[in-house]
């Protein structure tokens, strides 16, 4: 069996595309359940955020595999299978932990080290778990990869400072309107964890230019009452729900919108007329297109993010590459890890029979060996246990370091055959 991933990243694939790929958390169960009952596929976890989406998998055919999950991606997005093949992204063997050790530490982010997507990559965890497609191979993978991500971001300084996609997103729209910011009216719209961060980072007390009222609104009304009751204080933060949309549009300086909607929820028809910046963070997006047209509102999403991403690569230079550093120690313990794990079996198996050759030998030439003293029976015993483990050693290293891939697999079978075990 083998370990691939296969997906689609914002550092290879276009916005629009990935946009098109996002799977709603209400959908997520649907697709591992329908990967899960292939017979293909023995372990599935889907990472699916506003900048990725990934199937990771265990599965018997790798080429197989892919071609699964870009035929399911086709069908749910509508791009054709061609152009999802020219803008994906495939690993497998250690190619896998690299890469989600990565994702986890904040490296493969947009915005180097932010935190929101380690709490991303433990959810799609628990969330295959819940929809019973996590399996041991998944599950001690993806621990280990959030545990590597913490540890880059306690061992390194990649994470401090302003390194969250949420604080990212409003220090865009604060360079965007300057002292506009400041006393005016912001308008939140969903009350997750990312719009929680946006909040958080809007109140924060050392912010040059903060608003002066903040209103949260969401489906669940009661959520949005009570992610503004935690944060109401020196600046006025009230909740409401989407119903209200409309009124609470007008006079706003600021809308955020970071909700998941299969359609725009501000359009052209509730937009009151004003002067405003919208900072569209969904996925798909919650700003009807032609929205950005109306020539007194500007309107930026996550694309826009990119020089506010390539100022941070720059000034995190170094903490990046300390945190690389890390992750690539943590992928080798992995894997040395999984390796022993991997051939324990039939090393175990291979020693046992080893032995059983070896006691039988000495029993079968037990008669010849009648005339030794004790202290000589004791030498021989000695002698013939150094030599198995002499036999032994070279298969096992090369079984040890082959686990998991296709030549581990080559390499058990061929001890089978020629072991008889």
């Amino acid at each position: 069996m083998a370990v691939v991933v296969v997906g689609l990243e914002h550092s290879r694939a276009p916005f629009d595309l990935l946009e098109r790929c996002v799977v709603p958390d209400a959908e997520i169960g649907k697709v591992l359940t329908e990967l899960g009952a292939r017979e293909n596929f023995h372990e599935v976890v889907l990472v699916s955020t506003c900048l990725r989406t990934e199937v990771y998998c265990v599965v018997d055919r790798f080429h197989d595999a892919v071609d699964d999950v870009m035929a399911l991606f086709s069908e749910r997005s509508g791009a054709s299978v061609a152009d999802l093949e020219e803008n994906q992204s495939v690993y497998f063997d250690r190619g896998v932990a690299s890469h989600l050790f990565k994702v986890a530490a904040g490296l493969e982010s947009a915005v180097p080290g932010e935190m929101e997507v380690l709490g991303q990559v433990r959810r799609s965890m628990e969330r295959a778990s819940d929809e019973g497609t996590l399996g041991s191979t998944l599950s001690a993978l993806f621990r280990s990869a959030i545990s590597a991500g913490r540890k880059a971001r306690t061992d390194t300084g990649i994470a401090r400072g302003t390194m969250s996609f949420s604080h990212a997103s409003v220090q865009m729209a604060e360079s965007h309107l300057a002292d506009q910011l400041a006393g005016a009216k912001v308008v939140i719209l969903g009350a997750g964890e990312l719009s929680s961060g946006v909040l958080v980072s809007l109140v924060d007390a050392r912010r040059v230019h903060r608003p002066g009222e903040i209103v949260v609104l969401n489906r669940t009304e009661e959520t949005a009452l009570e992610l503004a009751a935690a944060h109401d204080g020196e600046i006025r933060v009230r909740g409401g729900n989407l119903e209200q949309l409309e009124a609470e549009l007008a006079g706003a300086r600021l809308v955020i919108t970071a909700i998941e909607s299969e359609e725009p929820v501000v359009r052209v028809a509730n937009l009151p007329a004003g002067k405003r910046l919208i900072l569209d963070l969904g996925m798909p997006r919650n700003v009807e297109a032609e929205v950005a047209e109306i020539a007194e509102i500007d309107v930026l999403d996550i694309g826009h993010l990119r020089s506010v991403v390539e100022a941070a690569r720059a000034e995190r230079h170094s903490e990046i590459t300390a945190a690389q550093a890390v992750v690539n120690d943590e992928v080798e313990r992995y894997l040395d890890e999984q390796r022993g794990r991997g051939a324990a079996p039939i090393v175990v198996a291979l020693r046992e029979r080893l032995e059983v050759l070896r006691t039988a030998e000495l029993e079968r030439r037990s008669s010849d060996l009648s005339s030794l003293s004790t202290s000589e029976r004791e030498l021989v015993e000695a002698i013939t246990r150094s030599l198995m483990a002499k036999v032994a050693h070279e298969p096992t290293v090369a079984l040890k370091e082959s686990a998991g891939t296709m030549r581990g697999e080559r390499l058990v079978e061929g001890a089978r055959d020629l072991f008889g075990l």
